[in-house]
């Protein structure tokens, strides 16, 4: 499993986890699927999901990424829509399997990750708890 050094293991100041420290090597990975964003989603939820899309994109930006060690649950919330499959077939079960940001659907899910005068993100300032 690809761990990619220097993604941000968490948001600051929650328990929401972007990175997993380890691979399943019993039942290997977590199945990526497409789960419902309903808008009365909790604000930190929602939060979370803002700052994982901008934590992928300041990382990978547009290029084609490898899932490596990215939460599959965290992943899974943007996944076949912002977040989409670079190949085929696609193994939603691998961790070797590659994905790429659909900027079009980001920039209209997630327009202040994409502004102009959005902030550049500092990873030296986030929890960085997932990257041993």
């Amino acid at each position: 499993m690809l761990k990619h050094r220097g993604f941000p293991g968490r948001l600051p100041g929650t328990d929401f986890q972007f990175t997993i420290r380890r691979a399943n090597v019993k039942e290997g990975a977590t199945k990526l699927i497409r789960r419902e964003r309903f808008k009365d989603r909790k604000l930190a939820d929602r939060q979370a999901d803002q700052g994982f899309m901008a934590a992928l994109w300041a990382y990978f930006g547009e290029e084609t990424f490898e899932r490596g060690n990215l939460d599959a649950g965290r992943l899974s919330w943007l996944f076949g829509r912002e977040v989409v499959p670079a190949e085929d077939p696609f193994d939603p079960s691998s961790y070797d399997a590659l994905l790429r940001i659909d900027l079009k659907k980001a920039e209209a899910a997630f327009p202040e990750v994409f502004a102009p005068d959005a902030a550049p993100i500092d990873f030296d300032d986030w929890a960085d708890e997932g990257d041993d």
